[in-house]
């Protein structure tokens, strides 16, 4: 089988995957605080063993022993990243609707743990008085799962996070960072956590500002998407043509070239 073979089926695998990706981004146009995935390469080098060797020679005419090296660079997926780009904020004026301007996340627990990271804040309040999501799962403050004392008072958020209710302060959202962010990873409902635990840390994102009455977008952008799947289809049939001139090629060389004489 002949290298450009194997160079289309991996070229039209990474289109399959890339395009995943992008339904995945579009799929999700309308999420509260959804971040956008995208896909980085990064080029290697086929080696081969007489590429690592140094032979000595003698003199100037001695014949090497080895062929020259040969490198072939190909490009290779390195990892589905997530952007967490700030996105748009919508003005909803629902006193229970925060967005963060800034980095960070609000921090809630589900029936897995608390370690559960999210930029949607389409909060509400339960049956039992807790503040919790669009998920039914509590939005953790200071002291654990807030609580807002009685009904139909005026729920006041600050910049910084704090909650009033008639003036009377009751609890702070927890609102914290990621040292580094690439080790997060998506757990569905618009949920991160650490992917490995203790592979990074939470740190305080003092420069991040709470905004109540408004509701982060997706960071995805309709047209750029649409534009990326094109380009998407328009790769996978060449790969395709090129895995079937392959084919042809060699169904050639073995029927007619390579025939007895």
């Amino acid at each position: 089988m002949q290298e450009s073979m194997y160079s289309a089926m991996f070229g039209a695998l990474t289109q399959e995957h890339r395009l995943n990706i992008i339904a995945n981004n579009l799929a999700n146009v309308n999420t509260t605080g959804y971040k956008r995935d995208q896909m980085a390469f990064k080029d290697v080098f086929v080696r081969f063993a007489h590429d690592e060797i140094r032979e000595a020679t003698f003199n100037l005419k001695s014949e090497q022993l080895f062929p020259d090296p040969d490198h072939y660079a190909k490009p290779r997926i390195a990892v589905a990243q997530i952007d967490f780009e700030q996105g748009s904020l919508k003005q909803t004026g629902g006193p229970l609707d925060v967005a963060l301007s800034g980095e960070g996340f609000f921090k809630v627990r589900t029936p897995e743990g608390e370690d559960f990271y999210t930029r949607g804040g389409a909060f509400h309040v339960n049956a039992v008085g807790q503040l919790v999501n669009g998920n039914g799962h509590q939005v953790l403050g200071e002291g654990g799962p807030i609580e807002l004392p009685g009904e139909g008072g005026q729920v006041t958020v600050s910049g910084s996070g704090q909650i009033f209710v008639d003036g009377d302060e009751v609890d702070a959202l927890t609102v914290v960072g990621v040292d580094n962010p690439q080790v997060l990873e998506k757990v569905g409902h618009t949920y991160f956590r650490i992917r490995t635990p203790g592979a990074a840390a939470e740190i305080p994102v003092p420069e991040t500002v709470v905004e109540q009455g408004y509701l982060e977008m997706p960071n995805v952008e309709v047209v750029t998407e649409m534009v990326n799947m094109i380009e998407a289809h328009r790769a996978f049939e060449a790969y395709q043509k090129i895995i079937t001139n392959t084919r042809e090629t060699d169904s050639k060389a073995t029927d007619q070239v390579g025939r007895d004489k």
